[in-house]
């Protein structure tokens, strides 16, 4: 997938007139790219126009209008934009109480070790970026990638194969079926 650049994103003052369209433009493609897998654990799947929309979102904040600082952002967001063959996504656990959020991410340690794709015939282990987590500590965001095999990648853009998310962990077990839609969705990413 082709990284973001400067040209491709807005100051905040670019960004101020045309937010509130963007942002219902974002959420219908993020609409088709999220699964809950489970009661607490939702996975969005990310590409550019995702990524786009979270670097003029903090630049909009943390009004940054520099291209130096922009481009700062921009490097961070890229990271998490999959490379040829890859699909990524951004894991929250979402929980509303402090308690509980404490208690489930000690429950969830080692949950790097089992999230799954599921594509036709094709189970592929996600990767979890190595700097989120401690080994006795688990984030409540987390990025990861599917790295697709040439057999998960041609069934992927074959309409009407099966794709899921699955959690095996001993104190999380759920899996979720995405919908056509969103296999095409993911489809149309390998491509751009």
């Amino acid at each position: 997938m082709d990284k973001l650049t400067l040209k491709d994103v807005r100051d905040p003052r670019g960004y101020a007139p045309v937010r509130d369209e963007e942002r219902r433009r974002v959420i219908e493609i993020k609409r088709a790219r999220r699964v809950s897998v489970g009661p607490t654990v939702t996975l969005l799947f990310e590409n550019r126009e995702t990524m786009r929309f979270q670097v003029e979102e903090m630049c909009r904040a943390e009004g940054l209008d520099e291209p130096a600082k922009i481009q700062t952002e921009l490097d961070v967001y890229n990271a998490i934009l999959p490379d040829e063959g890859e699909l990524a996504a951004t894991l929250f656990i979402e929980l509303t109480s402090e308690a509980q959020m404490t208690r489930l991410l000690d429950r969830l340690v080692g949950l790097q070790e089992h999230v799954w794709l599921v594509v036709g015939g094709s189970r592929i282990k996600a990767t979890f970026d190595p700097e989120q987590f401690a080994e006795d500590k688990l984030a409540a965001v987390q990025y990861l990638k599917f790295p697709l095999d040439d057999e998960a990648l041609a069934a992927l853009r074959e309409p009407g194969t099966a794709v899921a998310v699955a959690i095996d962990h001993p104190n999380y077990r759920h899996q979720a079926t995405l919908d056509e839609t969103a296999r095409r969705s993911l489809a149309a990413d390998l491509d751009s």
